[in-house]
This record gives structure tokens, sequence and C-alpha cells, in this order.
């Protein structure tokens, strides 16, 4: 999947080099911005039963999120006040420089108006619970396959959506788009 965001990257790169060198071929579409939304890693079941860290399992599977998402250079990490969560981010934080911002489970209104001001391009990961990922996604106009009762299944660790979102200054002709990955073990 990496090899996937680095090929998408090199291709739109390609197309901005024949844009300047020809000005005759078409202006390259508005981009909106790109929210990237995960469920935190699996927790560790002899934490702290309300916020629990990550287990063994749990530690590999973040760093396995930050080796995929690394190179698509996100410029913000949001995650709810629940230890888990954050954990889940720590290494993306690590490689990229950043600070995992905190925004209440209980309270997504904020933490939407941040995701859909991010400017065109730009690309946030959000991680979650099995509850607020899919009620995130659904938020954004993106589109869920195979969910029971709105939420993840308790087991449901290693899926990743990918939302576009469509540009400030569309027309209500565009919509999110959302891509469904699984990453991994």
């Amino acid at each position: 999947m990496k090899r996937w965001f680095v090929l998408v990257l090199a291709v739109l790169a390609l197309f901005g080099a024949l844009r300047a060198q020809d000005p005759t071929l078409p202006a390259a579409p508005a981009r909106g911005s790109t929210v990237i939304l995960v469920r935190h890693a699996e927790k560790d079941p002899k934490g702290d039963a309300r916020d629990p860290g990550l287990s063994e399992e749990g530690l590999a599977r973040a760093q396995a999120l930050a080796r995929l998402l690394a190179p698509a250079q996100p410029s913000h990490l949001y995650a709810s006040e629940y230890h888990r969560t954050q954990a889940t981010l720590e290494p993306l934080a690590h490689a990229l420089g950043l600070e995992v911002e905190v925004e209440p489970a209980g309270k997504p209104a904020e933490l939407l108006r941040k995701l859909r001001a991010q400017p065109e391009g730009s690309v946030s990961v959000v991680a979650g619970h099995s509850n607020s990922v899919p009620a995130l996604v659904e938020a954004l106009g993106g589109k869920l396959e195979r969910l029971e009762k709105g939420q993840l299944a308790e087991s449901e660790y290693g899926r990743l959506f990918v939302l576009t979102l469509p540009p400030a200054a569309a027309s209500g002709a565009s919509a999110t788009t959302t891509l469904e990955l699984a990453y991994g073990n």
C-alpha cells in the first residue's frame, strides 16, 4: 500500500511537470483534502479497564500504520482523549515530528470543523473507536460497507478509511469519495 501512495504522488508530479511544459494541457482539477480514519490498535487486556494502552499486537499494528502512512506526509494527527488512540498514532507522530492533537470522543463537532477546514491537498489522520470512526466517515459524507449496527466489530482493528473531501470551492456535484483498506496483520 505504501507503493500505491508513492505511485499516486509520482503520477501527480509527472502530470504537473508535463502541464508546465505544455500549456495546452487541461489544468489539474481542484483537489480536496484527505482524511484517513482508523480505529485504535488492539487494547492491552491487562491494562486499565476504562483507559487501557496497547497490547504487543497493538504496538506492532501502530508501527505498521506509521510505515504505511508516513510517505503520505500527513499534516495533522487527531486522537481521542483515550490512551489507546494516542498510542496508535505515536509512531507516526514520531516519524513525522508532529504532535497528536487530542479531541474528545464525545464531542465530534469540533473535530469535524477542523477536518473540513484543512487546506486543499492536506492529509489528516484520525484514530478513533469502533463507534466513532463510522460516525465520522458518514458525517464527512463518506460511504461505508459491511457494518453491523453502525460500528466496527470488537475484533476489527485493521480497517482504514481514506476519504477525499471535495474542494471547498466545488459545486454541489462533488462528493466525498471513500476508499476502504486493511493494514497490519
